[in-house]
């Protein structure tokens, strides 16, 4: 039932979906028009928030784009692809291709969004290299599916702004004066329970879904000839010059990872488990510059890994605009409120689960996600007496929901193997479900006191 099920969804995307270019200017115009609807806002009023927003986030883009790059760096480590491809020997079969990209990915989405969404591509080409039979936009859809945990693992944007002082959108630290531990978000009993149950779930789903053998579309031969030359490895030339020996020098690059390890031993030894955005961007760039080995490595792994960046240098002003109107024109918090205003405080997780989920196509972004939906959030948790901690952890499982049918993060890893949206998103609605139902569950669950 569940395969036939997925070839529907595959079908109806594969002859639907638009370009994400245009599924995020279709967005623009649908906020747009209920802006006009559901708020005292005119057209020019709308046109100005919109406008405003269009580069309201850069910094914010700067943050994500460097998380995407210094995750792609670490993937393409000599070091991490070894361990890529021992994994990818394992995946012989179809069904255990699906199973151990799924796996992999989620592990290492919930390690770095960054690191994961590339870590899984690099799996499902070092495995469609090698597995006959596997269906392609299968085991890419595989890799994006890891993505669905990342927001309750060490990168989500939520937690890790909560946990930072002073931060203009900790929205829990003006109400209560103090910030939230990690360890009261990313670390608490419910959350890892959440995660692992997804995580460990995700290869049954994805060894139930693979296509029937007439359907299967195998890796083209284009590609195939695409991945087998990619390599991060620059020779030093047999007569050096002394520009070239610095490039190619060894010492330099450890002298430069052990300072950067010395700062984020400091760090975490004075500030605890401070794993803030700018900490994570910091970690992996230092441990990408280390596993290189040679400076000349590394900027060629930056000069790769920069390429799957185009896609969310071009459409985070578009969300940026969309975000505009959400909140500019107050929206966003006329959706937040709906959910708020049927919520009990049996139901009220599961709704801003749900709410946070309906934001999120709109404004993809965790932390534009926070700015409009944070405040009503917290605000609603602290009249009807709600754990305010467990409300912001709420949004950050509804962010990362409904990525499985917006294909706004999905675009690095496309960019990567090659494909279209459209060629993945059937397979990627059937995780939506799948999560959906673990994570509405498990919400109910809290509101009901039982974990």
């Amino acid at each position: 039932m569940l395969r036939r099920l997925a070839s529907m969804f595959t079908y109806f995307m594969r002859h639907y979906l638009p370009d994400a270019y245009l599924f995020a200017i279709l967005l623009t115009f649908l906020s747009a028009i209920l802006a006009l609807i559901f708020t005292p806002t005119d057209v020019m009023k709308m046109i100005m928030a919109w406008g405003n927003g269009i580069y309201g986030i850069v910094a914010f883009a700067m943050q994500m784009i460097l998380i995407l790059v210094t995750g792609h760096c670490l993937a393409l480590s000599p070091a991490v692809k070894k361990v890529l491809v021992w994994i990818a020997g394992k995946g012989d079969t179809p069904i255990k291709a699906g199973m151990i990209v799924s796996f992999v990915a989620a592990v290492a989405s919930w390690l770095n969004w960054g690191f994961g969404l590339i870590v899984g591509g690099l799996l499902a080409l070092e495995i469609a290299k090698r597995t006959k039979k596997v269906d392609y936009p299968y085991l890419i859809a595989a890799a994006y599916s890891g993505f669905v945990v990342w927001h309750q693992g060490l990168s989500g944007s939520i937690p890790l702004v909560c946990a930072t002082s002073k931060h203009a959108q900790n929205f829990i630290e003006k109400v209560t004066g103090a910030p939230v531990p990690v360890a009261d978000t990313i670390f608490a009993s419910y959350n890892i329970i959440a995660s692992l149950l997804v995580i460990f779930s995700l290869p049954v789903l994805y060894a139930l879904i693979h296509p029937k053998a007439e359907e299967v579309q195998e890796i083209s031969e284009e590609k195939l000839k695409e991945i087998a030359d990619e390599t991060i490895h620059v020779d030093k030339p047999a007569n050096p010059t002394l520009a070239e020996r610095i490039d190619h020098s060894y010492a330099i690059n450890i002298v430069f990872g052990l300072m950067g390890l010395a700062y984020l031993g400091n760090h975490f030894m004075t500030k605890g488990m401070d794993l803030n955005l700018n900490v994570v961007i910091f970690l992996f760039f230092i441990l990408g510059v280390l596993l290189h080995g040679k400076p000349v490595n590394y900027i060629k792994a930056v000069n790769t890994a920069i390429k799957g960046a185009g896609g969310i240098a071009l459409q985070f002003p578009l969300y940026g605009g969309i975000q505009g109107i959400l909140i500019g024109t107050g929206l966003g918090k006329v959706i937040a409120s709906w959910f708020v205003a049927v919520s009990t405080p049996v139901t009220f997780y599961m709704l801003q689960f749900w709410a946070a989920g309906i934001i999120n196509m709109f404004v993809p972004s965790g932390g534009g996600q926070w700015l409009v939906q944070g405040p009503i959030t917290i605000e609603a948790a602290k009249t009807m007496g709600i754990n305010m901690t467990t409300s912001a952890m709420m949004v950050a499982w509804g962010d990362q929901w409904t990525n499985m049918v917006q294909p706004f993060w999905a675009l690095p890893l496309l960019g990567l193997a090659g494909l279209s949206a459209r060629a993945v998103m059937g397979y990627t609605t059937m995780t939506l479900l799948w999560s959906g139902a673990i994570l509405s569950i498990l919400a109910l669950l809290l509101g009901m006191g039982i974990m």
